[in-house]
C-alpha cells in the first residue's frame, strides 16, 4: 500500500491551501455565528469550483472536473481546516449536482446542472423529517398524481443548505413504500424554509422545509418512480466520508493551534509545551488525528477503486467524529480558561465537532452497519 500523494496532489492541495488563506479565510472569518447569506454563499462557490470543490465529483461530461475521491477528500479535508461550514455548503450543493446528473432528464440538466457546478445556483437535498431520523422509511411526506403533475404536502427537518436553495432535491412517498425524488424549484414551485438555531457549525444553513401544496410536474422526476430511496441510499457512502472529512479539518485546525498556543504561552518559566501533560495531551490528539485520516482516506480509495465500502465508510465516520470530539476538547485544555472564549477558535471547533456524530447516520447507526455485516445479523430488521 503506497500512502504518499502523487506530484499533481501535492500540488493541487498546496496551491489550494494559499488560496483558501489569502481569498476564502477573510470571508468566513466574518461570518462565524449566522448562516452565509445568499450572496456571499455563492460568490463563495464560485471561487472554490475553480478548484474542485463544488464539482468535482461530477465527470467531465457533466461539467464537472471528474476527480477521483482521494484528491477531492484531500481538497474538502484542507478547505474543512480553514472553514468547516463552506466545506459543508459545498459538499450538499455538490450532493445535489451529483443526483441531476444521475438522475435527471436531458432537460433538468441543461436547465440546473452546470449553474450549480458554477456556483450559480445552490442546491439541497431534502430526506430527513421531524418524526423518522434515521428511520429513512418512516418518511410522511406525499407526492399525489394529479395528471401531469403532482402535489407534494410534508415538512422535511435538519436540510443542509435549506434556507440558501434555489432548489431542493426532495424524496416523498408516491405509494406504499415508494418513494419517489423530486427537484422542486424554490421560484418556480415554492417551498417554504426555516432556519433551525443549532449548536455548532453555525455558518452552514440547516433548517426546516416545508411543503404546502406544492405542485411539481411529473418531469421533475429524477431517476424513476419509486426509485427515490435506492437513489438516497447511495450517496451514504460518500456522505459519510464527506462528514468525516469535516471532522479531520477541524480536528487539524484544532491541533495546530494547540501546538501554535504550547509553544507561545509561557508558565513556570518556560514554555507549557515544555511541560510534561501538555505534550501528552499534544501526542494523544495527534495520534487520534492520524488513526482517523487512515480510516478516512481508506474508505475514499475504495470508492475509486469502484469496490463497497459502506462498511469502512461507517467506521471511518463513527470512530472519527467521536475522536474529533475528544481533539478538540483536549484542544480546549491545552488552551486552559482561554480555550472556553470566544477570543480562540478552539471553542468553536468543540461545538462544531459535537454536530457531526448526528448527520448520515448517528454513531450508533453506524455501530448497527458494522454490526450487521460481521455478524450477518439484522438489528434494523
Amino acid at each position: 500500500m503506497n500512502f504518499e500523494l502523487s506530484d499533481d496532489q501535492n500540488m493541487a492541495v498546496e496551491n489550494w491551501r494559499r488560496f483558501l488563506e489569502r481569498e476564502i479565510k477573510p470571508i468566513t472569518d466574518q461570518h462565524r455565528d449566522k448562516p452565509f447569506p445568499k450572496d456571499v454563499l455563492k460568490g463563495l462557490l464560485r471561487a472554490t469550483c475553480e478548484y474542485g470543490v463544488g464539482n468535482g465529483w461530477v465527470p467531465e461530461e457533466g461539467g464537472g472536473l471528474g476527480l477521483d475521491f482521494v484528491t477531492s477528500g484531500l481538497l474538502y479535508e484542507e478547505l474543512a481546516r480553514v472553514s468547516a461550514d463552506l466545506a459543508g455548503a459545498a459538499f450538499v450543493n455538490e450532493g445535489a449536482a451529483v443526483k441531476v446528473f444521475n438522475a435527471g432528464s436531458p432537460e433538468l440538466r441543461e436547465r440546473y446542472l452546470e449553474a450549480t457546478l458554477a456556483g450559480e445556483l445552490i442546491g439541497c437535498s431534502a430526506i430527513s423529517e421531524p418524526n423518522a431520523g434515521s428511520h429513512v422509511r418512516g418518511m410522511r411526506t406525499k407526492a399525489v398524481r394529479e395528471g401531469d403533475t403532482y402535489r407534494l404536502n410534508g415538512e422535511k427537518l435538519w436540510i443542509s443548505n435549506s434556507s440558501a436553495a434555489d432548489y431542493t432535491v426532495a424524496v416523498a412517498l408516491t405509494g406504499e413504500q415508494e418513494f419517489t425524488m423530486f427537484l422542486v424549484d424554490r421560484d418556480e414551485h415554492g417551498f417554504e424554509t426555516r432556519e433551525v438555531e443549532k449548536l455548532g457549525l453555525n455558518s452552514w444553513s440547516m433548517g426546516q422545509v416545508i411543503f404546502n401544496d406544492v405542485v411539481v410536474p411529473a418531469k421533475n422526476i429524477l431517476g424513476k418512480v419509486g426509485g427515490g430511496l435506492r437513489e438516497t441510499m447511495k450517496g451514504f457512502e460518500r456522505s459519510r466520508c464527506f462528514i468525516s472529512l469535516v471532522a479531520l479539518g477541524l480536528g487539524r485546525a484544532s491541533l495546530d493551534a494547540s501546538i501554535d498556543y504550547a509553544q507561545q504561552r509561557q508558565a513556570f518559566g518556560k514554555p507549557i509545551g515544555a511541560h510534561q501533560l501538555v505534550q501528552q495531551l499534544i501526542a494523544e490528539m495527534a495520534i487520534e488525528l492520524e488513526a482517523s485520516r487512515l480510516m478516512v482516506f481508506r474508505a475514499l480509495s475504495l470508492l475509486d477503486l469502484g469496490a463497497g465500502s459502506n462498511v469502512e465508510a461507517a467506521m471511518a465516520k463513527a470512530f472519527t467524529t467521536e475522536a474529533v470530539q475528544r481533539i478538540t476538547s483536549k484542544a480546549i485544555q491545552v488552551h486552559g480558561a482561554f480555550g472556553v472564549t470566544s477570543e480562540f477558535p478552539v471553542e468553536r471547533h468543540f461545538r462544531s465537532a459535537r454536530m457531526l456524530t448526528i448527520p448520515d447516520g448517528t454513531t450508533q447507526i453506524n455501530n448497527l452497519i458494522i454490526g450487521r455485516k460481521l455478524l450477518g445479523l439484522d438489528a434494523f430488521a
